[in-house]
């Protein structure tokens, strides 16, 4: 008889996982996991992108099936998903895999809550759903991960793994919502794969497309979904085939273990890093270590010269071209800028340190944030090296007028199994975002229905607690 193929593997974990057969961390982890999206996408509500997207569904018509966030009236489940992933990945404030280097609840968690909406799902299943769908996106990462040159091949090709995964892991959730068994969800993970896309140079050289990128994933996932449903076929070898998802999209480079030892014994979902800054991940220790410096006393008047050591493969993306990055033009290039992540950290603000009104056009064209910007040298540093990316460590060194030389290593992410978020900070994450949008009263009830999701009879109360916010 012959070996089932990956896809038929990944399938038949993701509908016949029992709901009750889930382990208290990972049903716990979830829960986090849909407060943190929902918190996310409160926030980033008012941004010129999310209201373009939310214009954009509107102008769709079509059947009430589900709500965006942010929308009065329902919405195909399948624009739900798209504009509540727009608005979870917007301010790059949603949580990180490693050392697979993606994103997956902001692609997920709206797929899962969308189909869970649409089919009238008990919370038990809705949380079944977006853990194996947060498993199978992160088990593709990783199988797409080069463990001997420490980087995402995704990444090398240009491609932004956190859509391409999020759209399989999307798509096998929004599968078992719509009852779909083991042989239909293999067909649904393989019209997932004709749809997943995302590429990453807009982190380079700026445009906002990258905010789109979860929201169509979760799209996708909820239309391979529901065309699985109907009939539409996918093929058996759809991962390692000669012309499957991982010959297409990583030239055949990939580590079929990753996709399926353990599966269903040893999950990754309890270890995925929540973010406690709304920047790119990599940026995240250079805001502690200039934090650091600052409650040492550091003055920022006598500041000289300033050097960030970090992995090389990130420099990239926070550190190229340094021109650029030195001067920011917008908010959103600015979580992107190791430059201004040192800066940022340095004036200190935010409720978990530094916060989203960190992040403003008008705060990265400050001259003053900008003349230390220009002090910023961005280089490899072999120690971050050796870590990377199982952790995203920076070395800060500033020198002062006096001659002092101040430097701090942060080696261990925030936010992950090392330094982990309290679920105390989550809630305070969670306040703060909603905040000014979401009366005290109302952010009270959705933190206590999301607290009891897997017990709930579906997820209407929850998401008709978020279907319009105060002015």
């Amino acid at each position: 008889m012959a070996e089932p193929t990956l896809g038929r593997r990944v399938a038949g974990f993701a509908a016949d996982t029992p709901a009750a057969a889930l382990p208290p961390e990972v049903v716990d982890s979830v829960r986090r996991r849909v407060l943190d999206v929902v918190g996310l996408c409160v926030a980033a509500y008012p941004l010129p992108t999310s209201q373009a997207a939310l214009a954009y569904v509107r102008e769709q018509g079509g059947r009430g099936q589900a709500r965006a966030i942010g929308l009065d009236e329902p919405v195909p489940a399948a624009l739900a998903a798209f504009a509540n992933g727009v608005l979870a990945h917007s301010l790059d404030y949603d949580d990180t895999h490693l050392p697979s280097v993606l994103h997956p609840s902001a692609s997920v968690v709206p797929a899962a809550l969308a189909a869970a909406e649409l089919t009238g799902a008990s919370g038990a299943e809705a949380v079944a759903a977006i853990a194996v769908g947060l498993e199978v996106c992160v088990r593709l990462g990783m199988a797409g991960y080069d463990r001997a040159a420490g980087n995402s091949v995704f990444f090398e090709h240009g491609q932004h793994a956190t859509s391409i995964c999020g759209t399989l892991g999307g798509a096998v959730a929004a599968a078992r919502l719509l009852g779909l068994d083991a042989e239909r969800t293999l067909d649904a993970l393989g019209v997932a794969a004709s749809m997943a896309a995302g590429v990453i140079e807009s982190n380079r050289t700026g445009g906002t497309v990258k905010r789109l990128h979860c929201g169509w994933a979760a799209h996708a996932a909820v239309a391979a979904a529901s065309l699985a449903r109907h009939g539409i076929s996918g093929p058996p070898t759809v991962l390692e085939g000669r012309f499957g998802f991982f010959q297409a999209f990583l030239r055949g480079e990939f580590e079929p273990g990753e996709v399926v030892d353990g599966l269903g014994e040893a999950w990754a979902v309890p270890g995925i890093f929540f973010k406690p800054y709304p920047a790119n991940h990599f940026t995240h220790a250079a805001i502690d270590a200039a934090t650091a410096l600052r409650l040492r006393g550091l003055p920022l008047d006598e500041i000289e010269s300033i050097t960030l050591g970090v992995p090389a493969p990130v420099i990239r993306t926070i550190g190229q071209p340094i021109d650029r990055k030195r001067a920011p033009r917008t908010g959103y290039e600015a979580q992107f800028s190791g430059p201004y992540a040192v800066v940022a950290g340095l004036y200190g603000g935010g409720v978990l340190g530094v916060g989203p009104d960190d992040f403003t056009d008008a705060l990265a064209n400050d001259p003053a944030r900008r003349a230390l910007m220009a002090r910023v040298e961005v280089v490899p540093d072999a120690r971050c090296d050796a870590i990377f990316p199982d952790q995203f460590p920076a070395v800060l060194r500033i020198t002062t007028r006096d001659g002092r030389e101040w430097t701090e290593e942060v080696l261990a992410n925030r936010g992950g199994p090392q330094r982990p978020l309290s679920t105390q900070e989550l809630a305070l994450k969670f306040h703060h975002n909603v905040s000014g949008r979401l009366s005290p009263d109302t952010a009270a009830l959705v933190e206590r229905e999301i607290g009891r999701l897997d017990s709930a009879p579906d997820v209407s109360r929850l998401t008709g607690l978020l279907r319009s916010f105060e002015e």
